[in-house]
C-alpha cells in the first residue's frame, strides 16, 4: 500500500512517553557533558566557601539546579537555531531541526525548566536568589550572541560560571575575590573547550555565517587556545592561593595541566573528531581541579 508522502515535522506521536523522550533529547540528557562543565566549577566554588565541608543541602540544590539550567540552556539553543541547525552535520538531527519538537514546545520546555531551577533558589539566601536572575539572563542571552560576535564563547563562560558567585553567596552570604577569580577562570576555561568544539564545526559555520573564536583565530587557533589553558591554570592556582590552599590541589592542577596538553596533540591537526575529543576530555580537567581541592581540605 502507498502511503502519502509527509514532512518530518507532521509526525506527532500521541504517546506521552515517545515525547517525554524527545524532550529529554531536546535537552541532551543523552549527551551529559555540559552538565559536568557546568557542574564543576558550581563545586569548585562550593568547597572554597565551604572551607572543605559544604552543606550537603546546598550542595544538592546547586546539582540538580545545574542539571536543570544546563537542560533549559539546550531547549533556548535550539529554539534560537531552528533555522541554522540544519544546515549544520552535527546538529541537523536535533529534534528542532529535525521537526519532531516544535519551537513553541521548545519555548515550553526551557520556561518550565527554568521556573523549576528558581523554585530550588528560593530554598537560599536572598542575595543568591538576586544573582538567579543574572543567570537567567545570560542562558537567554547566549544563543542568540553567536550570530553578532566572533566571541560568543566569553557569554557561554559567563553563564556557566554565573553558579560561582552564587555559590559563595549561598554558604557565606558575600563574594570572596577568589570567587571572582574562579569566575574569570570558568570564562577563560569556556573559550578553551568551547574553541576546541566550534573547530569542529568551522567549516559548516563559514558557510552560513556562524561567528566563532575557531573562526577568529584562524590558523592561530592552537596558539591562542594553548595560551588561554596556561591562563586559566594560573587563575586558579592564585584562587587557590587565596583560599590556602597547598600541595594536594597543586597535585591536581598538574593532571590538569597533563590533561590540557594532551588536548593540545589531539588537535594539532585540527581533524573534527579529535578536536571533539578533546573538547569532551575537558570534563576531565575539571574533575582533576576539584578531586585536587577535596583532597587538599581533607589530608592537608
Amino acid at each position: 500500500m502507498n502511503l502519502p508522502d509527509v514532512k518530518i515535522g507532521q509526525i506527532r506521536s500521541p504517546d506521552w512517553r515517545a515525547r517525554l523522550a524527545l524532550y529529554a533529547k531536546l535537552v541532551r540528557l543523552d549527551r551529559p557533558i555540559g552538565i559536568f562543565l557546568l557542574m564543576w566549577p558550581a563545586l569548585w566554588a562550593l568547597w572554597i566557601a565551604g572551607e572543605g565541608s559544604p552543606p550537603w543541602q546546598i550542595v544538592l540544590i546547586f546539582v540538580f539546579g545545574v542539571v536543570l539550567m544546563r537542560s533549559a540552556g539546550c531547549a533556548i539553543n535550539d529554539f534560537a537555531d531552528r533555522d541554522l541547525d540544519g544546515h549544520v552535520a552535527r546538529t541537523r538531527e536535533r529534534p528542532v531541526a529535525a521537526g519532531l519538537v516544535t519551537p513553541k514546545e521548545a519555548l515550553g520546555v526551557f520556561l518550565a525548566l527554568t521556573l523549576a531551577a528558581f523554585a530550588l533558589v528560593l530554598f537560599l539566601s536572598w542575595q543568591t536568589v538576586a544573582l538567579s536572575v543574572v543567570a537567567l539572563g545570560l542562558a537567554v542571552i547566549y544563543p542568540f550572541m553567536k550570530r553578532y560576535t566572533h566571541v560568543p564563547q566569553l557569554f557561554l563562560g559567563a553563564a556557566f560560571g554565573w553558579a560561582v558567585p552564587m555559590a559563595f553567596t549561598a554558604i557565606t552570604g558575600s563574594v570572596a575575590p577568589s570567587a571572582w577569580l574562579l569566575f574569570g577562570a570558568t570564562i577563560v576555561w569556556a573559550l578553551v573547550y568551547d574553541t576546541q568544539y566550534a573547530m569542529v564545526d568551522r567549516e559548516d559555520d563559514l558557510k552560513i555565517g556562524i561567528k566563532s573564536t575557531a573562526i577568529l583565530f584562524g590558523r592561530r587557533d592552537r596558539l591562542v587556545v594553548g595560551l588561554l589553558q596556561i591562563f586559566l591554570l594560573v587563575l586558579l592556582a592564585y584562587a587557590g592561593y587565596l583560599a590556602g590552599r597547598g600541595a594536594w590541589y597543586g597535585g591536581g592542577l598538574a593532571v590538569a595541566a597533563a590533561i590540557a596538553a594532551h588536548h593540545q596533540y589531539l588537535i594539532r591537526d585540527r581533524e573534527p573528531a579529535a578536536c571533539f575529543h578533546a573538547f569532551l576530555g575537558n570534563n576531565y580537567l575539571g574533575m582533576a581541579v576539584f578531586l585536587g581541592l577535596v583532597a587538599d581540605y581533607a589530608l592537608g
